[in-house]
């Protein structure tokens, strides 16, 4: 199998060189764009796999590179910033982001991120493969073979990791499914930062599922333990 094309989007030329210089030694396809116009080029032209976009570029704010690109596409977005705050972490993360590193960073780490999100990818291939079945829930309907879900017969515009923990709690419909189970399952690890990404998650997933998240009629959480999905009649 392939290895996945990844899109390095970064304007500063020694941390570009050691990313592609990482990838480069580990086999992996790669292009690169040091601005943002140039990136939502190489993004809608080739198509990668994963992204790997700095925040900081000389023209556009990578805040906006995530919106443009999720307007058209859910391809996982690893963001690589040296904004350590949590705002800024929020901010891309609900923009659409599905990962955020701090620089500075090890190549041992960046590499272990792509592995996670290359198992994710590997996961929803083989999910769309090996299933044919739709869940029904209330008015929810989720088509695990063409990978897209309905509320109301009307499609839902999900990001990639927003899918994967709809789907999680439908097939765990009814129980109580703890933080660190889900962001295993999730991110493939459980780490502190994974738990409060999973709450913004969770957050975006609820104002497009949800017609009063203030009184959720799918997803119930249990403050401190985890979240569940409820049987709706």
């Amino acid at each position: 199998m392939n290895k996945p094309l990844i899109l390095i989007v970064e304007d500063d030329t020694a941390v570009r060189n050691l990313m592609t210089t990482t990838l480069k030694t580990n086999d992996y396809r790669y292009i690169t764009a040091a601005y943002g116009e140039a990136a939502i080029l190489e993004a809608s032209s080739h198509n990668p796999d994963i992204v790997l976009l700095d925040l900081g570029l000389p023209d556009m704010d990578g805040v906006e590179i995530i919106k443009n690109i999720r307007s058209w596409s859910n391809m996982p977005i690893i963001v690589i910033s040296a904004r350590s705050e949590d705002n800024d972490k929020i901010e891309a993360l609900d923009a659409g982001a599905d990962d955020y590193l701090t620089k500075p960073f090890s190549v041992e780490e960046l590499l272990a991120r792509i592995r996670v999100t290359q198992r994710r990818l590997n996961y929803i291939a083989s999910e769309r493969q090996a299933s044919d079945s739709v869940f029904v829930n209330g008015k929810l309907k989720i088509d695990m073979a063409g990978g897209c879900a309905y509320l109301d017969e009307r499609e839902l515009h999900l990001t990639p990791i927003e899918y994967k923990l709809l789907c999680l709690l439908a097939k765990n419909v009814g129980k109580v499914l703890t933080h660190t189970y889900i962001t295993q399952n999730i991110w493939g690890r459980s780490w502190d930062n994974d738990v409060a990404s999973l709450r913004v998650f969770m957050a975006t997933l609820r104002k497009k599922l949800e017609s009063e998240p203030d009184s959720p009629q799918y997803i119930q959480t249990h403050i401190g333990v985890g979240y569940r999905m409820m049987k709706v009649e």
